[in-house]
């Protein structure tokens, strides 16, 4: 089925999204949201099921963002912060579910300077890629044990491939301590694409070969379904998730030239 074009907040998208279990796990960990301005990938941890409490309740808490007629970044950061704080919450009345946690990583349109903007955001190992003018590259940098080693000059990307220590994450909601919030806001230009995963995507697949499938499908549903179909055929071996954003065009063509762009790490409100 083809993804229908819907104006939001100014903006002309159309939007895919497909998920799958994979080969290897019984159930599926990841949760996903994919409307009203937001397009957000969550990935739950700690198994017993919890792990998709975890995820559900941060696509949850983010969901309500969706309410609101205008959405600045710092609602963004404030939803974040209190699905950790409703985790937590779970686990306090679940001991159960001790130690559960998830990723999350998105796009939101956000009101800068009296326009609509993109602000990108991550928590964890989940990705956000963006395509343009035929090239890709990723938005987010993972929070990762080997992304920090590949950063100290200590192991190659190759090598942060096949490491033991590939799916250990050093932020993630459900964590006692809110952790940062890494943020983007820059303006939107017609014609980019936006791709949210989970790391049963990139950990399945090359940068080289997600680039090759999302370019090569021009509809956002038929290329988030190739993506998810050829990570379980490379393997499968952890649930996988994408969100595929198109931007066609925009309705209120005036940017802020002064708007704030630049990366950040935020956090707001107090510890848990």
């Amino acid at each position: 089925m083809s993804a229908t074009p819907t104006t939001v907040h100014g903006l002309t998208l159309r939007v895919g999204a497909a998920t799958d279990v994979g080969r290897v796990r019984d159930h599926n960990e990841d949760c996903h949201l994919a409307t009203g301005g937001l397009y957000l990938v969550a990935d739950g941890m700690g198994g017993h099921a919890a792990g998709e409490v975890a995820s559900r309740i941060a696509v949850e808490t983010v969901q309500e963002v969706t309410s609101r007629a205008v959405v600045v970044r710092d609602d963004v950061v404030r939803a974040l912060t209190e699905a950790n704080d409703r985790i937590l919450r779970s686990v306090a009345r679940h001991p159960a579910q001790t130690g559960m946690g998830t990723t999350a990583a998105g796009l939101a349109i956000v009101s800068q300077g009296g326009s609509s903007h993109w602000a990108v955001f991550n928590v964890g190992d989940s990705r956000v890629y963006r395509l343009a003018s035929g090239r890709m590259e990723p938005v987010t940098v993972d929070h990762s044990e080997v992304r920090e080693l590949v950063d100290a000059g200590l192991i190659t990307e190759a090598e942060a491939a096949r490491h033991p220590l590939r799916n250990v994450v050093t932020r993630s909601l459900g964590s006692d301590t809110m952790p940062a919030v890494d943020l983007w806001v820059f303006p939107p230009q017609p014609g980019e694409r936006f791709l949210v995963c989970s790391d049963g995507l990139n950990g399945e697949l090359s940068d080289a070969q997600i680039s090759h499938l999302l370019s090569t499908h021009e509809d956002p549903q038929d290329a988030a379904e190739a993506l998810v179909r050829a990570a379980v055929d490379a393997g499968g071996r952890d649930n996988v998730t994408v969100v595929v954003v198109d931007l066609d065009g925009r309705a209120d063509s005036d940017d802020d030239p002064d708007a704030d762009t630049a990366p950040r790490s935020e956090v707001t409100g107090s510890p848990a």
